[in-house]
């Protein structure tokens, strides 16, 4: 039930992960925004059946361990993440493997689940989003100064990166996914949602201050059979 932390070398960059269990069915956790395996995914890294499951939580470049490089996000960021995440996987020599992804890292799901459809199991996203509304935008904006966060959630990312990095890439990211809303439909992967063809469960928090259920709701009708 050990949990081993390693880097892995992925499209050029080295990839931090950890990985506990030795079950048959393969599960990588996809962190959301300035998150890390670590940071988002203790409980799961503990807890989940190691019988069962064998569990992998990556930190995406730029976030976590996998720095260098120093996160940015062009306007791909998401497809990038999604291609590293299931070139990892196939580093790591999984055939196939399901996908727990939340916020960002459920949006990167989505589009790896669409993209990759062959070696994608099963798909789990929470605080997920398929497009991004001025209102959004809005919302997003509120949390631009992480001074403002509260203690409980600034706290374990500033003793990860240092107030600098922190604040500085929490900066990039409003200004990296701010840039999806001056699309006429403020298009992440709509379009993609439909190819998507694994058994997918769709998660959404009542309360979510960041996302709102407009969203989850839209990737429930727009992906064939999710639940």
């Amino acid at each position: 039930t050990s949990i081993t932390s390693a880097k892995i070398q992925v499209n050029g960059v080295h990839l931090h992960y950890q990985q506990t269990g030795e079950g048959s069915h393969a599960v990588l956790l996809l962190p959301g925004m300035l998150g890390s395996g670590q940071t988002d995914f203790g409980p799961q890294l503990k807890s989940m059946n190691k019988k069962l499951f064998t569990i992998v939580a990556w930190d995406p470049r730029g976030y976590g361990q996998s720095i260098p490089p120093s996160r940015d996000f062009p306007p791909d960021f998401f497809e990038r993440d999604a291609k590293d995440a299931v070139d990892l996987m196939q580093a790591l020599k999984f055939k196939k493997f399901s996908l727990l992804g939340w916020s960002d890292g459920g949006i990167t799901a989505l589009i790896a689940a669409a993209k990759y459809p062959t070696l994608i199991h099963k798909l789990v996203v929470w605080g997920a989003n398929a497009s991004v509304t001025q209102e959004d935008v809005r919302i997003y904006n509120g949390i631009r100064d992480v001074s403002k966060w509260s203690e409980k959630v600034k706290k374990p990312l500033e003793e990860m990166y240092g107030h600098k990095y922190f604040a500085k890439t929490c900066e990039a990211w409003v200004d990296g996914i701010s840039r999806f809303a001056e699309k006429s439909d403020g298009n992440i992967c709509q379009q993609l949602l439909p190819d998507i063809k694994c058994p997918t469960f769709i998660i959404h928090g009542e309360k979510d201050p960041l996302v709102p259920r407009a969203h989850a709701e839209y990737i429930h009708k727009h992906i064939k059979g999710s639940r």
